[in-house]
């Protein structure tokens, strides 16, 4: 028989296409090879120098920050990976792994899929894991509570916050539809004039109009002098900081009334307290104290 008759082998079959679950998202493709900026001051006088002609030049601005690591989370772990990013702020020699969080929400029966639909239950898993206290504030960030929030913001202590998420992370109000969680780990103030004292608050080499905090503990300054807040944030879909106005993150927050309905409706079983997404997110959010004790 001649050479020339043998059929050749057919070529192996193509691999097969793949699953939707192995594609990465386009968040976690920006994220891949880059590393975050570190230091507590360091990005965020970045973010503010590029939006110096935002702030207005006729008030003191404070910058108090905390610096906490970045994670990009893998499916719905938002409120998981922000409590990550606040406990290595908490204890930053400690080793927190992401999938003992991860693991312990499910056999306590907060999660399914990684999902955090109450703030009662985050705070339950904080203090669980990371040793902490955790005190719950309802009713919304204005009033009281506002004053409350940045009192332990300067402090250095971190805040999780769940909120609706926008298409650039930032937030918006789409009715608790894309509810995401962040962890707030500063804030920026802009004061009247005379409400700074530079001896302690030295002023930016870069941007002198700007004054850094040094030791947050003990030196105060005064609320009724307060014109303008924006809290800096990390969530899980971003290495990066951003700078966001208090007004609205505390609008976001507030109007988190219901699950998505195509999320509702897409067959996947999902954790939700009684009263569903408003009853465990609207208007709450989460103050995490390295001390155990009440004072």
């Amino acid at each position: 028989m001649s050479m020339e008759n043998i059929a050749a082998p057919p070529p192996p079959p193509p691999p097969p296409p793949p699953s939707v679950s192995s594609k990465k998202k386009l968040y976690q493709a920006l994220a891949e090879g880059r590393a975050p900026v570190e230091g507590d001051h360091e990005e965020a006088r970045i973010i503010i120098g590029q939006r110096e002609s935002s702030f207005r030049k006729d008030l003191q601005w404070l910058l108090f920050n905390k610096y906490v690591p970045s994670l990009i989370q893998d499916g719905p772990q938002c409120g998981l990976v922000a409590l990550w990013m606040a406990a290595h702020l908490l204890q930053p020699s400690q080793t927190l792994v992401l999938e003992t969080l991860v693991q312990t929400a499910k056999n306590n029966g907060y999660t399914e899929q990684g999902e955090m639909f109450s703030a009662c239950d985050m705070a339950k898993l904080a203090e669980e894991v990371c040793g902490c206290r955790v005190q719950r504030l309802s009713g919304g960030m204005m009033g009281g509570n506002a004053a409350v929030i940045l009192k332990h913001l300067a402090g250095g202590q971190p805040v999780l916050i769940p909120y609706d998420e926008d298409f650039n992370h930032e937030p918006c109000l789409r009715n608790g539809h894309k509810a995401h969680w962040a962890v707030i780990s500063g804030i920026l103030l802009g004061l009247k004039q005379g409400c700074v004292d530079s001896k302690h608050f030295p002023p930016d080499v870069t941007l002198p109009w700007l004054h850094l905090s040094q030791n947050e503990a003990s030196v105060s300054w005064p609320m009724d002098g307060i014109e303008e807040v924006f809290v800096l944030a990390k969530q899980g879909k971003s290495l990066r900081y951003q700078l966001w106005r208090f007004e609205l993150v505390t609008q976001s927050n507030s109007q988190l009334n219901e699950m998505a309905p195509q999320r509702a409706s897409d067959g996947t079983r999902y954790v939700l307290p009684v009263g569903g997404v408003q009853e465990g997110l609207a208007g709450q959010v989460l103050l995490l104290h390295t001390d155990t004790q009440i004072s």
